[in-house]
């Protein structure tokens, strides 16, 4: 998968999950200043993204993830 892909999936689960504005979704968005989004917000992101990967989600992978392109860049290293 390519980065655009992963993004637009990416941006798929945030609007359908948290009731965001996919047009307010980039790749510079961070997720807890700009998408108003918490832990518990965090906690179900990691289960949406084990659900699209097919894999566990460790928080280890998810302790730097500050912005969607984070999340991105994970992901990829992930599916790769």
């Amino acid at each position: 998968m390519t980065e655009q892909d992963i993004f637009s999936k990416l941006r798929d689960v945030l609007s359908d999950s948290f009731q965001l504005d996919p047009e307010s979704i980039h790749l510079d968005s961070h997720l807890f200043k700009d998408l108003d989004l918490d832990s518990i917000d965090a906690v179900e992101l990691a289960i949406q993204l084990q659900e699209f990967t097919g894999r566990r989600v460790s928080a280890q992978e998810f302790k730097d993830v500050r912005t969607v392109g984070d999340v991105v860049a994970t992901l990829q290293k992930m599916l790769s």
